[in-house]
């Protein structure tokens, strides 16, 4: 059976983009920059997702286009007879954790969507939202039936397999959250005190700057374009040779950082309006937000608009999710499509329920004193995407022949690189390094 590859070169670029795009730029993003004093944070993002993220993107892309396999097959086809399919198994199961609970998150997201467009939302009152929102992830049946949503939607377009499923949706979702997002600039911009959020967030305080927000940056840059967690490989995998692969390196992380910065445009100029605090962390989109719109005209309909962009950048993560896991069972062990899709959206669906019972009856059970969502998190997120993108540097860097990787970087000649000695140096030798600091740093065993 022929491997199914991309269309078009907007769709590639739709579905690239639209794994990197997601609940990281427009809720992790602002809050982080928040905490970190702004702009001087977010030239320290740029920098570090320019120097680390752009060489492990292209890294992940060749490794799949050059195997035209799933994350754990492309080690195999690549480097045969070697324990490197290892690191693709962990990329696998990574994605797999991951989702379980992202699908949360956005299901919380669909259910204030949800409340939001019935007026519900608007009606409650600021000082109570904190306690509103605690009510909801409490809410086991609640949280279970919108975690059901996001993953049968899922499901659905992945099962429609990769041009009639991920590209035909990518295409739609993208452009859509785009215009979103516009619609919701303007109206924030246009607010009486606006400026004071734009100030913050494009006018550099470099004495806010530590060494911790720089290592938050490069772990955030990191995180945000999924890599390590075998998404970028297997969308690798299902592009043509005519592509090249540098330039939607480039695009890719562009549109990621763009988004995310438009993100802080809607964000923080409403926030700073209304005389709530930046630094207001994860609270800010459940919380602090809701109590924005409230003050706001039309603040129902701008509410709608906002939840409905943050649930498409949700969806299109979960779609590159669960697709890591898809392609991984349909090839490793020649399993149809859509049975695939169906067990182990049912698998992801099993997995996600003792986290959402963290925030309810199991509210009270910590493993290391942490909640058993807050668990996966940090396993999946600071310490299997860390070792998976170091992997992915030795690999590329050290273990692979430096000849096959610039023919197929430059697709046999067709794109010549003539940055490939920089990108050759740090791929060896500095992306590796930065990683191993963000993994030291985000597990606590390197204090700052």
């Amino acid at each position: 059976m022929k491997r199914e590859n991309f269309n078009s070169k907007f769709g590639v670029l739709a579905a690239a983009a639209g794994s990197a795009i997601g609940l990281g730029n427009i809720w992790k993003f602002p809050y982080i920059t928040g905490k970190n004093g702004g702009a001087a944070f977010i030239l320290v993002y740029i920098f570090c997702i320019i120097l680390i993220g752009t060489p492990v993107m292209i890294s992940e892309l060749v490794i799949g286009r050059k195997s035209q396999s799933n994350s754990a097959g492309a080690f195999k086809v690549l480097k045969p007879k070697s324990k490197w399919y290892l690191s693709g198994y962990l990329a696998v199961f990574t994605s797999f954790v991951i989702l379980s609970f992202y699908s949360i998150i956005a299901g919380w997201v669909c259910a204030y969507l949800s409340r939001s467009v019935t007026g519900k939302l608007l009606t409650v009152v600021p000082d109570k939202l904190g306690s509103y929102f605690t009510s909801l992830a409490g809410s086991t049946y609640e949280v279970l039936f919108w975690n059901l949503i996001v993953i049968f939607l899922t499901a659905f377009i992945v099962i429609a397999g990769i041009q009639k499923g991920i590209e035909k949706y990518t295409k739609i979702l993208m452009p859509l959250l785009l215009v979103t997002l516009i619609i919701l600039m303007f109206r924030s911009v246009t607010l009486e005190g606006a400026s004071k959020g734009l100030e913050f967030l494009f006018k550099p305080d470099f004495s806010k700057l530590t060494a911790g927000s720089v290592l938050e940056a490069l772990g955030h840059a990191f995180y945000s374009l999924s890599l390590g967690m075998g998404i970028i490989i297997t969308y690798g995998s299902y592009m043509n040779k005519e592509e090249n692969l540098v330039s939607l390196s480039f695009q890719v992380i562009t549109a990621d950082t763009v988004i995310a910065l438009m993100a802080g445009v809607v964000i923080f100029p409403a926030v700073f309006a209304f005389g709530f605090e930046p630094q207001s962390g994860p609270s800010l989109i459940f919380i602090t937000l809701p109590a924005v719109f409230q003050s706001i005209p039309f603040g129902a309909f701008f509410e709608s608009i906002f939840f409905l962009l943050v649930g498409i950048a949700a969806i299109t993560s979960t779609i590159s999710l669960l697709e890591v896991s898809v392609s991984f069972l349909t090839e490793e062990f020649k399993m149809e499509r859509k049975k695939a899709t169906i067990i182990l959206a049912a698998g992801v669906l099993l997995l996600s329920v003792p986290s959402t019972l963290s925030f309810g009856v199991l509210s009270d059970v910590s493993v290391f004193g942490l909640s058993i969502f807050d668990l996966f998190d940090f396993i999946a997120s600071y310490i299997f995407l860390p070792i998976g993108g170091i992997a992915v540097c030795l690999f590329v860097g050290w273990a692979w022949n430096s000849e096959d990787l610039i023919n197929e970087i430059t697709s046999d000649g067709a794109y010549p690189f003539k940055g490939y000695k920089v990108y050759r140096f740090i791929i060896k030798y500095i992306a590796p390094v930065a990683i191993m600091f963000i993994f030291l740093y985000s597990t606590g065993i390197l204090k700052l």
